[in-house]
């Protein structure tokens, strides 16, 4: 075997050829004869001083995939150094080959002119319009889709899919309680403590309650809830639905006639919307309880003071005004999860960059619905 590479060994000749160069090209040039080949590459562009070069492959015995890519390295080098480059003699049984490495080339990028700062600020804030247009359209057509769902189930309950539902249920709301009931249960001894803190300087330490209740059941509880399922249970969707996108998984469903939107989307939202009024449930008492345990450490109001005044400070209408958000911030979170993980590409970059979009347009949105239901209450005087 070594003897026959040393025989056949690959072999570069720099001659003259008219008005200009030919590099004739010789021997095996495969992987097993690479390094000898990269060897010889070395300099050429140099020893080619002539602006036409010529590179002859008449006398090349037996080539592969490492050769033909030394071989189009070697004209790409020549061209770079401004020759013109000419393949001659070349086997009909290569050209597939050359075609093929001239595909997987990688392009050089083209570099942006740089442009004045307000152009490209206007630029960029059509780029995000666009963009926001984009996932709008989006949005309602994964919500027509689910109309169309809806309506076929209710004539055919089985396509509900109960069981998935039911899945996704203990993947985002059971699973999720205790993290959910931990944070809570801190941020509520947090907000007794500090408006404790300021308050017992005017000697309204029992208004601590009052603060403690209202905040929590009204804003704390459900924002906090649905910024935590945000980065719990969004990112999980839009991760799962995108690396079903990069191995052909959904496109695979769509020729077996499954709908998409019956069999991922829909189980993904029914157990969403029936989990965060759950998990905002749970939060609420949680973070009541860690308010009533600070109450009585730190301000010395026993669990029954505690609880005559909560219930004085708070009615139905307040203790349901965070319950009848969640349904319709896990909507959003839903919808935008589902909405990025279809628009994830063949690549993990595309991957990690729509999953971060994910959680970072849901807990916005949820921040926007938070400010429209407040004013909405705050109307009709609830």
């Amino acid at each position: 075997m070594d003897l026959q590479v040393q025989t056949d060994a690959p072999l570069l000749e720099v001659v003259s050829a008219g008005d200009g160069q030919a590099v004739k090209v010789s021997g095996r040039w495969t992987i097993l004869t690479a390094n000898i080949a990269e060897t010889l590459m070395q300099g050429l562009p140099a020893k080619c001083s002539l602006r036409h070069v010529i590179i002859d492959m008449g006398n090349v015995k037996q080539l592969d995939t490492a050769g033909a890519w030394l071989l189009h390295r070697m004209r790409a080098d020549l061209e770079f150094a401004g020759r013109f480059v000419e393949l001659q003699n070349v086997d009909s049984r290569y050209y597939e080959l050359f075609a093929e490495i001239e595909k997987h080339n990688p392009r050089v990028p083209p570099t942006k002119r740089p442009r004045p700062s307000l152009v490209a600020l206007f630029e960029r804030t059509g780029e995000l319009t666009v963009e926001v247009y984009r996932d709008a359209l989006a949005i309602c057509h994964i919500l027509g889709s689910l109309a169309m769902v809806i309506a076929w189930a209710v004539t055919s309950p089985r396509r509900m899919r109960a069981i998935s539902i039911a899945v996704q249920f203990d993947k985002s709301c059971i699973g999720a309680v205790p993290i959910v009931m931990l944070m809570s249960f801190l941020i509520g001894a947090i907000i007794a403590q500090q408006g404790g803190f300021y308050l017992k300087q005017f000697g309204a330490d029992i208004f601590v309650v009052d603060l403690a209740g209202i905040l929590v059941l009204r804003e704390i509880g459900v924002i906090l809830t649905a910024i935590m399922v945000a980065g719990r249970s969004g990112s999980a969707f839009t991760a799962e639905l995108g690396s079903m996108k990069m191995r052909e998984e959904i496109d695979a469903l769509n020729v077996i006639g499954l709908r998409v939107t019956e069999v991922l989307i829909l189980p993904r939202l029914l157990a969403l919307m029936l989990s965060l009024p759950v998990l905002v449930f749970l939060a609420n008492i949680a973070a009541l309880f860690g308010a009533g345990l600070v109450c009585w450490w730190y301000l010395g109001i026993p669990p029954a003071a505690f609880l005559t005044q909560l219930q004085i400070a708070i009615d139905v209408e307040t203790l349901m005004v965070g319950v009848v958000k969640a349904p319709f911030m896990a909507l959003i979170i839903g919808l935008i999860a589902c909405v990025e993980g279809m628009k994830v590409s063949g690549s993990a970059e595309s991957l990690g960059l729509h999953t971060t979009m994910s959680v970072v347009k849901a807990i916005f949105l949820v921040i926007v619905v938070d400010g429209v239901f407040a004013m909405f209450f705050a109307s009709i005087g609830i």
